[in-house]
């Protein structure tokens, strides 16, 4: 019998790596808005094109919370948004392994799984394939789904913020990253998050920006950490390049990685390449601006 989860429960799964217990947070009391007639159940799927661990058919937004040990916490929280253009989430090298890492450096980690498009065979990527020869036609297949991710994203802040304390993280140090489709989702909430639901930073990695039809970049803009390879092969360098620099023009702070290779989706992947290390680039971007270290109360 399916279990009903009440909005503010948190779900013990595993103990791994040192790590404190994972937590799954449902955002919504009930059935998501917008989505309330959905009714396929949430998979994965471990033998793709890909060749990575994906979660497909997302119904109901979670939040799965990576929390460092208390004595290590340092306050500062990241929303990690993994990648698969609205049909798939590239849960491990985009989610998971982020969030490990974090963790590692004292970073509590929220990984959220946001509503996608329905997938209907169980070989998601190959289904997805087929339609990315056709990205204008992707997107408006994409169209109401991205409204709907956007809002999980806004969503996963409010809850962290509002339960900071519980978490033992800063309301002041709420991050969000995300990866391509992830990253869609990260410039969505930067453009149109406010007050409770806005992050104070956030690292796009090759993210897709065309998808969003707000780009008016706020007066409390925060932070970016840009990340992309310029031989990505579905042709999204220039809109990490060019993210940067609306920011700058915008006087606002921004830092960017282009590498020479690494191609679309490199996340976590070790490929002997530069883009292997990309991570720690954001960990000196994080050190810099003094989220590495605990607060400092008055």
């Amino acid at each position: 019998m399916r279990l009903e989860i009440c909005f503010t429960a948190l779900v013990l799964l595993v103990v791994t790596n040192g790590m404190q217990a994972q937590k799954v947070i449902p955002l919504y009391p009930g059935k998501a808005p917008g989505s309330e007639s959905w009714n396929w159940q949430e998979k994965d799927n471990n033998t793709n094109m890909f060749k990575t661990r994906v979660v497909y058919n997302v119904v109901e937004p979670t939040l799965t919370a990576y929390l460092p040990a208390a004595a290590q916490a340092n306050g500062t929280a990241v929303i990690i948004a993994p990648g698969g253009a609205f049909h798939t989430l590239s849960i491990e090298s985009e989610g998971i392994d982020v969030a490990k890492w974090l963790n590692a450096k004292g970073i509590a980690a929220f990984v959220l799984k946001y509503r996608l498009v329905h997938s209907v065979t169980d070989d998601p990527v190959a289904e997805l394939t087929k339609k990315m020869t056709d990205f204008k036609k992707l997107d408006e297949e994409n169209d109401s789904v991205v409204t709907m991710a956007v809002s999980d994203g806004l969503k996963a802040i409010a809850y962290v913020r509002s339960h900071a304390a519980a978490l033992n993280v800063s309301e002041k140090r709420i991050g969000f990253m995300g990866f391509s489709a992830g990253g869609t989702v990260t410039m969505g909430t930067v453009f149109n998050g406010a007050g409770n639901s806005r992050p104070d930073f956030a690292a796009p990695i090759y993210a897709y920006l065309p998808a969003l039809k707000n780009q008016n970049i706020p007066a409390d803009a925060p932070p970016l950490f840009i990340c992309a390879a310029s031989d990505d092969q579905l042709g999204m360098a220039t809109m990490s390049s060019n993210l940067y620099t609306a920011w700058i023009n915008a006087k606002k702070e921004a830092e960017l990685h282009m590498y020479l290779k690494g191609g679309h989706g490199f996340g976590m992947r070790k490929q002997n390449l530069p883009t292997d290390t990309w991570i720690e680039r954001f960990g000196e971007w994080l050190s810099l601006r003094g989220l590495l270290i605990k607060e400092k109360k008055n």
